[in-house]
């Protein structure tokens, strides 16, 4: 018989951890298309409410928002009517790498490509290249398989249950916009973090995520419509189902740890609760985005994209 989570401690580590409280602030599509847009040159409020459709008052608030965490910063250039251009910050351009994994994702498991672009051209070495998540102790590539994951909640993050936070309705209807803004959710990204420790009923997930039976249920069923998990009867127990991960929710582990990071390095200046550990070095695993070719850590500066049909 398999061995049973310890789901009190999942819930205390997932609850605590520098991904969830980054989720509370940036998880949702908009948040992430204006951080995409942002590293393409879009700097206009007109041209980021043109290029990415975002209404208007969404985009004044995502906007605002964005400036008060620092992750943007409002330059004037032009008086009458006042209009501003939006320049990354330092936390702004940190976070580049996180963003960079969901460019990879669309590439290697997006149905409709929204409007990315086609090629990354890393300007160090001069070739194009696919990024790669790489161990910052040894440079090794990692993926999910090569971790240990170690858990230890953090009693400098609590979990605050009335902490105000975008759960918006999320559904595969609406074609590419509405598998971005599911992949990009902040319940998305939890639930496939909870597989990811061994969660696999749902009420194993309902309990780690305090999260509503109905919004749950909602939640997987989009999920599971979209690719990212599939459900299948235990067959230890056959009364109940189990859900797994797919190949395009993996993918996403990449952006999930890599975001984690920056929020542990630039938002809370905390260690997560969520510790891996690369088994082939055996050091604390730090993750970095690194040119596919030449290896390099990637740099926002250092990466220009091509649009069109060249590979």
């Amino acid at each position: 018989m398999s061995q049973q989570p310890d789901l009190d401690l999942i819930r205390d580590a997932l609850l605590t951890s520098t991904l969830s409280h980054a989720l509370k602030l940036i998880g949702d599509r908009w948040t992430m298309q204006i951080l995409m847009g942002a590293f393409m040159g879009v700097k206009r409020f007109d041209d980021f409410q043109t290029k990415l459709g975002i209404p208007r008052r969404t985009l004044s608030e995502r906007l605002k928002a964005m400036v008060q965490m620092d992750l943007l910063r409002p330059r004037l250039y032009q008086e009458r009517p006042e209009r501003f251009a939006y320049h990354l910050t330092h936390k702004g351009m940190a976070i580049y790498e996180a963003t960079l994994m969901t460019w990879d994702w669309e590439q290697r498991f997006g149905e409709n490509r929204i409007e990315l672009p086609t090629r990354l051209v890393h300007k160090t070495c001069g070739h194009g290249f696919m990024p790669q998540m790489t161990c910052e102790a040894c440079g090794e590539v990692v993926t999910l398989r090569d971790l240990d994951l170690g858990l230890k909640p953090n009693p400098h993050l609590p979990h605050d249950p009335a902490a105000p936070m975008r759960t918006p309705k999320v559904t595969v209807n609406d074609g590419a916009m509405a598998n971005l803004a599911l992949r990009m959710d902040r319940w998305t990204l939890m639930i496939i973090s909870a597989l990811i420790l061994g969660c696999r009923h749902f009420d194993q997930i309902a309990h780690v995520l305090r999260i509503s039976p109905p919004l749950l249920s909602r939640r997987l069923t989009a999920m599971i419509d979209a690719g990212l998990m599939t459900v299948e009867p235990d067959r230890e127990d056959g009364r109940r189902r189990v859900y797994l991960l797919t190949a395009a929710s993996r993918g996403l582990f990449p952006y999930i740890v890599l975001l984690s990071t920056w929020s542990s390095e630039h938002l809370f200046n905390e260690q997560s609760s969520i510790r891996p550990r690369h088994k082939a070095c055996g050091k604390a695993f730090i993750p970095r985005a690194t040119c596919g070719h030449c290896h390099d850590r990637l740099k926002a500066w250092d990466v220009r994209f091509e649009t069109g049909e060249t590979a």
